[in-house]
């Protein structure tokens, strides 16, 4: 009987587990022999804003992922924060206020490039306090796109500019990458066919100061376990 329970209790806890991820693309890594309770969120096809993209499409939305960082700063159940990214960017305003709010946790955070971390994917990228980047991974660099009518005038274009600065600021502030250079990837001409910006591959990210380390996800969670040692050693 006894048996039977803790099969149940076993089969119920990893149903929970599941529908978590289906439902919100996170759940706790917690059977681990440091005994560390580790968030794990992904941020995967396009961020969405303020608007609702297609049904069929697949999306982070910015207003689950808030509230769920608020509520890891205010528990003191877990550790650290894993981040997997394959992004093809999306809303500049929702990527900039995840990226702000994982840059002021004060747990230990590790972000990990899977695929691809293009747009405003990058500034989520190096939000964390320690960035990898798996061989195959990409990075797309571009000035900020804008959809919709754009109404001609000077204002507009210095809210640009704006936009663009800010970006650029919050980069180049989290990670060794200098402003120079990273204008400079953003304004090539002769990578991108039929547009402008830059593809970042795995070492190349590295040697231009964006990303942290070239690596996959055991030396990601190793980095993470021993950021917290080190934190709890302190």
């Amino acid at each position: 009987m006894a048996d039977q329970e803790e099969k149940d209790e076993k089969q119920n806890v990893e149903e929970h587990r599941d529908d978590r991820i289906e439902k919100t693309g996170q759940l706790t890594l917690d059977q681990n022999r440091q005994k560390h309770n580790l968030h794990l969120l992904t941020i995967i096809g396009e961020i969405e804003g303020h608007d609702n993209l297609a049904g069929n499409a697949k999306t982070t939305k910015y207003e689950h992922i808030l509230p769920q960082l608020a509520a890891i700063e205010d528990s003191d159940e877990i550790h650290g924060v894993l981040v997997l990214l394959n992004t093809m960017g999306g809303d500049v305003e929702a990527g900039l206020a995840i990226a702000e709010m994982l840059a002021s946790l004060s747990k230990p955070t590790v972000s990990l490039v899977l695929g691809g971390s293009h747009s405003i994917g990058v500034p989520i990228a190096v939000s964390t306090r320690h960035s990898f980047i798996v061989p195959t991974g990409t990075m797309v660099i571009h000035p900020v796109r804008m959809n919709g009518m754009v109404i001609g005038v000077p204002q507009t274009f210095d809210y640009f500019k704006q936009i663009q600065d800010r970006i650029t600021g919050f980069v180049c502030g989290h990670s060794d990458i200098s402003r120079e250079r990273f204008e400079e990837l953003m304004m090539e001409t002769g990578v991108l066919t039929k547009d402008v910006g830059t593809i970042l591959m795995g070492e190349e990210a590295v040697k231009n100061g964006l990303i942290d380390e070239v690596g996959g996800i055991d030396r990601a969670i190793r980095c993470l376990h021993q950021m917290i040692d080190e934190e709890w050693d302190s």
